[in-house]
Order: C-alpha cells, then sequence, then structure tokens
C-alpha cells in the first residue's frame, strides 16, 4: 500500500487532477491557498507571486508564518512535519483556521513532493528559520538564519521535470487566477511578477468591493439593465455568505459558485439555494405587479436567470466536496442558509429599489415569452435514442460505428471541403457534417432563434444532445467533435462563431475534452521526389532554407482552402489520426472565456476596437 510522497509521486493525478499544464498550475495555487487561509482568518494582507528564469516559482505573504515549534507527536519542526507529512497542515487544527481552501490540509507537502526542490523561508518570532528539500525529502534540519522584524511565509520550489509534461507556467493562467481570488478576499493584495522576459510583466490586484467588484468586471463591455450590482454579505450559523448580482441585456446566464474560494464548477448546495430563492423572489415581486396575467404560468428559473451575472461565494467551517476536484459542494445545511438569506436580502432591496424590479421583470417576462417559442423548436433537434438515424441532417455522412466513444464528428466549413472529406475519411468511425455559409452570431440571440437556425439547427441534431438548459451531454453521438475550417480569416470567422455557440449553449461539451479544432497545413512543399505539408511562414522558410543548396526543383503552393485539397491530401494531412494535428479546446478560465466572447461577438463596438488593437501585432497569417 503507497503512503505519502511515494503515493503522491507515483500517482500525482489523484492529488492535482493532471500532470499537465493545469496540473503545474495547480501547485501555484496550493501554495496561494495556504497564504488565503492566513487572510481569511485576519493575519495576511499581502501576497506575492514570482516566475523566475529558472522555472522556479516564489510565493511570499505577510501571515502569521507557518509554526516551527517541535511537533508533540512528531518530534520534530512543525515546520517540516507541514511540508513532508499528508495530512498534517493547520486545516485540521480547528483552532488554526475556522475556514480553509487547499487539498484538505495536503496541499503544500503535495506540492513539495512533486517539486524537484523545493526550500521554505518562515520569518516567525523575530527569526528566520530555513529549510530545503530535494523531492519531498528533507536535505538538512530546519535552521535560523537571521533575525526578522517581520512576519510570513516564503515558498520557492521548482516543479519536477520528471513528473509533469513541460514546467513553462502561463503568467496569464496564474494572473486570471489570482485575480479571482482577489475578488474573493476583498482588501487583500496579491500580486505576480514575470521575470522570464527581458521586459517583466507584473499585476497587481486589490478589490475593496469583493464579488461587488467581480460582477463589474464580468459585466464591463455589456449593457447592464440597472447601474449597479445588488450586493449582500452576512454571516449565519458561521457560514459566510457574499453574493453579487446584475442583469445585464444579453441572452446568457454567467453564474459563478465557490466555497472556501474553491470554483466548485458543478454548483451545489449554494448554488441550488441561489437560485431557488431568486425564483421564488421574482415570481412574488410579478404577482405584486400583476405581470403574471402576461403569461399562461409562472417564471421558470431560466427566464429569470436570462442575462443575470452572479458571483456565489461561501466561507464554511467544514465543507464537504464531493470529489477530489471540489467541483461540487455538498452540505446541506449551506442550502437553507443561502436561500434565507437570499429571500431576505433580495426581498428587502426589490422593496427599496422599484424601478430596478420593474425592469428586471420586464426582461424576464419577454425570456419566458421566447421560452414557449424555444420549446416548440427544441421538440425538432431531440433523438430518440444514439442509433436511431431518422430526423438527421440530409447532408450528414455518418459513421458505422454505434459507439460513441470511438466516433468522430468533422464540422466542416463549405460543400467543396465537405466533399472531399467525406471521400478522404474512414466511415467506420468518422462522420462529416458540410455547413455552408455564416451561422448565426448566438451571442445577440435568444435560445428560439439558436434552435431555429437553419445552420445551427444540423449541428443540435447531429449531437444528438439538444442545447441550452436541456442539454445532455450522455447522448452525445460522437466523442470528438472536430472544427476543420480553412487557415485564413474566414475560416477563423467560422471557427470563432461555432466554439461562441459551443461555450454558450453546449458548454459541458467543451468542458469534458470533447472539443478540437482541425490544423489543415497552409503549404504543400514538393522538393524533388519528397513532398511536405507545413503550418505556418515558419516552418516553410525553414524547409527552403535546408534544401536551397540542393540542385532539386523546389515547388511551393498556398492552400487558400480546404476544398483545393483532394481526398487523400486531406486524408493525410488532416484526418488521419496517426499523423494529423488536433487541438483540444480546453476551458482554464471561464470568466476570461466569458469577457473574451463578449468583446469578440458582443454589440459593444469599442472594447472590440481596442482588443484588436492590443492584438493586431500578434497575428502572423492574415489574408488581404
Amino acid at each position: 500500500m503507497l503512503g505519502g510522497r511515494e503515493a503522491v509521486r507515483r500517482r500525482p493525478g489523484m492529488y492535482i487532477g493532471s500532470t499537465d499544464q493545469r496540473g503545474l498550475h495547480h501547485l501555484v495555487y496550493e501554495i496561494a491557498y495556504n497564504s488565503i487561509d492566513e487572510a481569511m482568518a485576519g493575519f495576511c494582507t499581502r501576497i506575492t507571486v514570482t516566475l523566475q528564469e529558472d522555472d522556479t516559482v516564489t510565493v511570499e505573504d505577510n501571515g502569521r508564518g507557518i509554526p516551527v515549534d517541535n511537533h508533540p507527536v512528531e518530534k520534530i519542526s512543525a515546520l517540516e512535519v507541514v511540508m513532508t507529512k499528508l495530512h498534517a497542515g493547520g486545516k485540521f487544527d480547528k483552532s488554526s483556521y475556522k475556514v480553509s481552501g487547499g487539498l484538505h490540509g495536503i496541499g503544500v507537502s503535495v506540492v513539495n513532493a512533486l517539486s524537484e526542490w523545493c526550500e521554505v523561508e518562515v520569518h516567525r518570532n523575530n527569526k528566520i528559520y530555513y529549510q530545503r528539500y530535494q523531492r519531498g525529502l528533507p536535505v538538512k534540519k530546519v535552521a535560523v538564519t537571521g533575525k526578522s522584524e517581520s512576519s510570513g511565509t516564503k515558498t520557492r520550489f521548482k516543479a519536477d521535470g520528471d513528473i509533469f509534461e513541460n514546467i513553462n507556467y502561463s503568467f496569464d493562467t496564474l494572473s486570471n487566477r489570482l485575480r479571482e481570488l482577489a475578488f474573493l478576499n476583498k482588501g487583500v493584495e496579491i500580486s505576480i511578477y514575470d521575470e522570464r522576459t527581458a521586459k517583466e510583466k507584473a499585476h497587481k490586484f486589490k478589490f475593496d468591493g469583493g464579488v461587488r467588484s467581480f460582477i463589474e468586471y464580468i459585466n464591463k463591455n455589456k449593457k447592464t439593465i440597472h447601474k449597479d450590482p445588488i450586493y449582500f454579505e452576512t454571516i449565519k450559523d458561521d457560514v459566510w455568505v457574499e453574493i453579487a448580482l446584475q442583469y445585464n441585456d444579453g441572452y446568457n446566464e454567467t453564474l459563478f459558485s465557490f466555497a472556501n474560494n474553491i470554483n466548485t464548477r458543478e454548483g451545489g448546495t449554494h448554488l441550488i439555494g441561489f437560485k431557488s430563492a431568486l425564483t421564488r423572489t421574482l415570481n412574488d415581486a410579478a404577482r405584486r405587479l400583476n405581470l403574471t396575467k402576461k403569461l399562461e404560468e409562472n417564471l421558470s428559473g431560466d427566464d429569470v436567470r436570462e442575462g443575470l451575472s452572479a458571483v456565489i461565494s461561501v466561507k464554511i467551517p467544514e465543507p464537504q466536496f464531493e470529489g477530489q476536484t471540489k467541483a461540487k459542494l455538498g452540505n446541506s445545511e449551506v442550502k437553507g442558509i443561502v436561500e434565507s438569506t437570499m429571500n431576505e436580502k433580495i426581498t428587502a432591496y426589490f422593496e427599496e429599489n422599484p424601478a430596478v424590479v420593474r425592469s428586471i421583470l420586464d426582461k424576464c417576462v419577454m425570456a419566458a415569452k421566447a421560452r414557449a417559442a424555444a420549446r416548440r423548436a427544441r421538440e425538432l433537434t431531440r433523438r430518440k435514442s444514439f442509433l436511431e438515424s431518422s430526423g438527421l441532417p440530409g447532408k450528414l455522412a455518418d459513421c458505422s460505428e454505434q459507439d460513441p466513444t470511438k466516433c468522430e464528428l468533422y464540422i466542416v466549413e463549405g460543400d467543396s471541403a465537405g466533399g472531399s472529406a467525406k471521400l478522404g475519411r474512414d466511415r467506420q468511425f468518422q462522420a462529416i457534417l458540410p455547413l455552408w455559409g455564416k451561422m448565426l452570431n448566438v451571442e445577440k440571440t435568444r435560445i428560439d432563434k439558436v434552435l431555429a437556425n437553419d445552420k445551427l439547427l444540423p449541428i443540435i441534431s447531429t449531437l444528438g444532445t439538444s442545447a441550452g438548459s436541456t442539454f445532455d451531454l450522455k447522448r452525445l453521438r460522437y466523442h470528438k467533435v472536430i472544427i476543420m475550417a480553412d487557415a485564413d480569416v474566414d475560416g477563423s470567422h467560422i471557427r470563432t462563431l461555432l466554439l461562441t455557440f459551443f461555450f454558450r449553449y453546449m458548454q459541458e461539451l467543451v468542458e469534458k475534452g470533447h472539443m478540437y479544432i482541425a490544423m489543415p497545413p497552409l503549404y504543400k512543399i514538393a522538393v524533388g521526389k519528397k513532398t511536405f505539408y507545413v503550418h505556418n511562414d515558419a516552418e516553410r522558410d525553414k524547409i527552403l532554407k535546408d534544401y536551397s543548396k540542393d540542385s532539386k526543383q523546389v515547388n511551393v503552393q498556398r492552400y487558400k482552402g480546404l476544398g483545393e485539397m483532394n481526398p487523400d491530401q486531406l486524408w493525410d494531412t488532416t484526418m488521419d489520426p496517426e499523423q494529423r494535428s488536433i487541438v483540444r479546446i480546453t476551458l482554464e478560465d471561464a470568466v476570461e472565456a466569458d469577457g473574451i466572447f463578449t468583446t469578440l461577438m458582443g454589440d459593444a463596438v469599442e472594447p472590440r476596437r481596442k482588443f484588436i488593437e492590443e492584438n493586431a501585432l500578434a497575428v502572423s497569417n492574415l489574408d488581404v
């Protein structure tokens, strides 16, 4: 039976989820969570994360510092116990932290075990304490190395390259999560510095408005229905609740829920309580204003959440998460606490702000009317089973495999490319759905229009999952959904429109790793009897340079579109699983993704202009 450091190194995925980029960044978060726990306990106001040239990371805070006295059971310094023993952190001592995040008290020891080396410097008791570790094992005992007039903990580590696929941290990914933590812990200053480039990059986050500032950030490029977010916080039965919400004129709901700073992507009892109270309260208000006469039935949850942006944050002494990934909160008592808090606070707000509630309800009533139309449209998209083929789009060239886990669907731009793809594919497991023309921009459209659109309806019918609130991943007919568009501006636009649709109405498809982008080559280079397919100018130039001294004739063909390739070429370059290039679409940061889609596809022009100005120089291929 594996235990301690050996178990972590043998099966790191059990502790940090994966050994790819997501798992690598999780190491930084776990150290930062320790500092956040100090902040939540009232002892830390500043946290700094620094990325250094040698692939090391330093996390420093001004908290109390990790305890260093001898542990009563282990008979060694408490610092060494915390850094090397699983389940030995202060999070198991209720007197240390009332609430905490992290890996159930094992976070820092897991980071240590998965590092090539790690060193910790503790400022406490007017002294500086230091210890270094190699792959989780202490090199020497904890030693006093100097005097200090401050307090805090400084942890520096280098992730083990033998464990992780690579140890190249993303400044943007880390920045987005640290910004989120700053929103969730108002008044705490969190900074990040990147020293790996000639010009140092840095961000400093501090939000005194808490999740109210979070909502303002989410809605910064959206037209809001009421000026200020509705905000409140309260403590009940040792559960701290902070909620902010604001409606915009869009048609999508943007809900983020957190428990002890952990993003509960699959919701849980706190989100259930929020949704239930919001629906009930708005229905009560609609009855008071006699708006229900316009409707055949009460407002549904979907109706009251159309255009809603909300953040629900709870902090609990003993959270019960479902699964190691902590995607869902399970504490049953939290539902009632959030629900009663919402009922009380929202009702009071509505009584004091009648104009705001009226504008919100007008939008909800419009959503209810659209829902009735959407219900009729949705019925057209449903399939009774995976095996039933009736009702599938006429242009779909289906595959013969019946097991969805083995099936691939290529969504192909244009009938010409679709024809080549149908001839070049492996009919056993590859299905082809050609699209024609520009499709609907769903960022500006209600669900009823989406479900009735002649460009999107074939996709929904083919996948078999329905869309929006009735999306059901278990009905997915193809576990690889691959967007294949030309490598030009029009192709990029098609991909963006499709990704906007999938993000807004089939987000779980992306979250569970079913979405891909095909990477067709830009050039075909013939050198004598050799043929090269390359994806960018740099690859092309390298091949031309390598063969420039040869007397062989070199021919370069620039593909303007997939339709120029014959079926064999399309198979060899873009569809053959043995040699194709496809990129999996992942959802690292839903907040940032929401902002990008709003900027690129929303009504506001100025944010889009600013985005183009800031990123224009990064464009490598642009057809004119």
